[in-house]
């Protein structure tokens, strides 16, 4: 099979920025959207001081900056250094294949299953491969919890929840096997493994690139299951109620840009964590507060 492409992807990160007229853009690659409250006001600093001093958010719940100076194609040591100081760049050499999606309220509101731990795990996983440090940037891994917000995502590898301990894996527009979860990301680093294996060039970035797509990649097809055919609504703004009981509020974010207003707002309402969503949002979770929160999304 011919590639569709005569190049390695040119997906941005830290220590392969793209640049841009207004200068090098880098992108940092949250792991399901989870965002530590003080690596995004580090992170802020670090875009009024390097960058254009906003942070956007990417519709894979990733995070860039942009308007950087770079030298010769690259970013100066200094900058790497505050952006690796935000928590945010665990491993420079696995920094760009660190794409995992996961259903952002996962284990804390409906959904059949949490999958943070899966996608932790497999994150893990991935980093400690040397072997899988050349996958291309654009490979995502999606991860459906059972409740529908992701099942139409498109993919390389993925799973989707079937009860509370099981889920069925994907690869591209395929379906495989029921696997247990705690076996999960075992599979979905095997798929990776395959999938790197039988690239043709540096130009095939996902699993439907090869001649026989996610087939290829799983080799045992299944049917799909049809507990896996769910369609959650969006998630509407504003606040909503966990299912221990502690409240949570999705915040829209005006173009996917976060400014210093938005991110003083969010730090001042979170208490540890915020989610970045698919949608260019931020979800605020575990709250204890007993306010009206409504006035959040204002």
């Amino acid at each position: 099979m011919t590639s569709p492409r005569d190049r390695a992807d040119r997906c941005p990160g830290v220590c392969r920025p793209w640049i841009a007229d207004d200068g090098a853009l880098v992108r940092l690659r949250l792991v399901g959207g989870r965002l530590p409250t003080a690596a995004l006001a580090r992170l802020l600093d670090v875009a009024e001081r390097h960058g254009d001093g906003t942070v956007g958010l990417t519709r894979r719940a990733n995070l860039q900056v942009r308007g950087i100076a770079s030298v010769d194609g690259r970013l100066p040591e200094p900058v790497v250094a505050d952006l690796a100081a935000t928590g945010l760049l665990p491993s420079r050499s696995h920094e760009l294949v660190r794409n995992v999606m996961v259903s952002p309220l996962s284990g804390r509101l409906s959904g059949r299953a949490d999958l943070r731990p899966v996608a932790e795990r497999y994150d893990a996983l991935v980093c400690a491969d040397p072997d899988l440090a050349d996958l291309s940037a654009r490979f995502l891994v999606v991860l459906d919890d059972g409740r529908g917000d992701l099942v139409d995502r498109s993919l390389d590898v993925g799973a989707v929840a079937v009860d509370d301990g099981h889920a069925q894996v994907r690869a591209g527009r395929h379906w495989g096997e029921v696997v247990p979860l705690e076996a999960l990301p075992e599979v979905l680093g095997a798929l990776a493994h395959r999938f790197r294996r039988m690239r043709p060039d540096v130009g095939t970035w996902h699993v439907d690139d090869l001649p026989r797509g996610g087939a290829a990649v799983l080799g045992d097809l299944h049917a799909r299951d049809l507990r896996t055919q769910v369609r959650a609504l969006p998630l509407p703004e504003g606040p909503g109620l966990q299912d221990d009981g502690r409240r949570f509020v999705h915040v829209p974010v005006e173009g996917g840009v976060l400014r210093r207003p938005d991110v003083d707002r969010l730090l001042a309402l979170a208490e540890g964590e915020l989610l970045v969503t698919p949608w260019r949002s931020v979800v605020v979770p575990d709250l204890t507060v007993t306010s009206d929160l409504s006035r959040e999304t204002a």
